[in-house]
């Protein structure tokens, strides 16, 4: 088998189970032939430590598959994993009220770079890794015999396969193409998926769990969903009694999909408003107008894709929250995310503070929010937490 060496004293993260090994740690490598297989990690004093997949083009150049170094890789290696993480999803989710969740979480469940969300019949994959594009093939034959799928559909259309030598790539990979539109079931509402076509997998499925707390604070209010996409926040919130839901997004292909969500769920079109433009331009015009709501919904897309970023990022996160702030009539309520991995909980919390400060508005943290349960976590890898959210109440 092929060999990774590591540099004398580098080998502390695999002590702590940390499923990433990067490029600055590695001494040696020997006979690896192909990108993304199984390579054996070896301390520097000549210990065998763990299994992994190699990736020269990578600074991730070891992502851990096992820490028991006589475990064998192979496909039922895999199916073991898949297997454990489909029955951890049997005590999680409420197959009654819910058909559509994420199976595998790479690092989560011990998959690096494997992601799989079930859409009623169908799965969605991204293959992000190197090691996890090496075992495509036996990967696939698992899930169709686990899942007995009408199709599998890959989205692995990101740029981050580039880091790894692979080009994005999307398309059918077995069985039936998709429809356009996947009618799914969250929580008993309703929605139509394009998981060919949409954000992400189709779906923002770690916002199930919030999109559910919003119910206690919209009955009878005037609710602002900024970046709203296809409307999972504001079909809450109109199940919830909102009297108005105004949508903001900049893609009127996201918006017409929010209205067929909206209408699928039955709720009347004197409702709900959509607004097509840039969020910042629209609140700024509110602002102007002195219009106000009583809760808003900030769920931006992802604001800094490195660390580089995180400086811009964050003047951008408290420019939005101070915006939405000033628009909040008193006693409203703020739900306001960040699903930049490199912006941290701690950091968001403080940006949330400074904006208060410079709204000049008193705000009380009611709740912290994350991304939903089936959107697994490992202790040992704490970069698996990328969704953070903030319920204010504004005074």
């Amino acid at each position: 088998m092929a060999l990774v060496i590591l540099k004398r004293g580098r080998d502390k993260s695999i002590k702590r189970k940390h499923p990433w090994i990067f490029s600055g740690a590695i001494e040696t490598v020997k006979d690896v032939k192909q990108n993304g297989e199984i390579v054996e990690i070896i301390s520097s004093d000549g210990k065998l430590l763990a299994l992994g997949s190699y990736c020269p083009h990578s600074q991730i150049s070891v992502r851990i598959l096992s820490f028991n170094p006589q475990e064998k890789v192979d496909r039922n290696f895999f199916r073991k994993r898949i297997e454990e993480a489909y029955l951890l999803r049997q005590t999680i989710i409420n197959h009654k009220q819910t058909n559509a969740y994420r199976i595998i979480n790479a690092e989560g469940d011990y998959l690096p770079g494997l992601v799989v969300d079930k859409y009623d019949n169908y799965l969605v994959c991204q293959f992000l890794s190197a090691g996890a594009e090496f075992w495509k093939k036996e990967i696939i034959e698992i899930l169709k015999d686990i899942f007995n799928p009408k199709g599998i559909f890959e989205r692995s259309d990101v740029e981050v396969r580039k880091k790894e030598g692979l080009e994005p790539v999307k398309g059918v990979l077995w069985g039936n193409e998709p429809p356009d539109l996947i009618e799914i079931t969250e929580n008993n509402m309703k929605f139509l998926v394009d998981i060919k076509q949409g954000h992400k997998t189709g779906f923002y499925l770690d916002q199930r769990d919030n999109r559910e707390s919003i119910n206690e604070f919209t009955k009878d209010k005037e609710v602002l969903n900024c970046f709203s996409y296809s409307g999972g926040f504001s079909v809450y919130a109109l199940d919830a009694g909102a009297a108005k839901v105004i949508n903001i997004d900049a893609s009127s292909e996201a918006l017409n999909l929010a209205s067929k969500n909206i209408s699928l769920n039955n709720f009347p079109i004197e409702r709900f408003e959509n607004i097509q433009g840039d969020v910042f331009e629209i609140l700024r015009k509110f602002r102007d107008t002195n219009k106000t709501f009583d809760v808003i919904i900030l769920d931006p897309p992802k604001f800094a894709e490195s660390a580089s970023q995180i400086i811009k990022a964050s003047r951008g996160y408290k420019d939005i929250n101070l915006l939405a702030m000033k628009l909040l009539n008193p006693g409203g309520v703020l739900f306001t995310f960040s699903c930049s991995g490199h912006i941290t909980p701690e950091l968001f919390s403080k940006i949330i503070s400074d904006a208060a400060v410079d709204a000049n508005r008193d705000v009380h943290i009611m709740k912290l929010l994350y991304q939903s349960t089936d959107h697994i976590i490992s202790a040992n890898f704490p970069e698996g937490l990328y969704l953070k959210g903030v319920i204010c109440k504004i005074r």
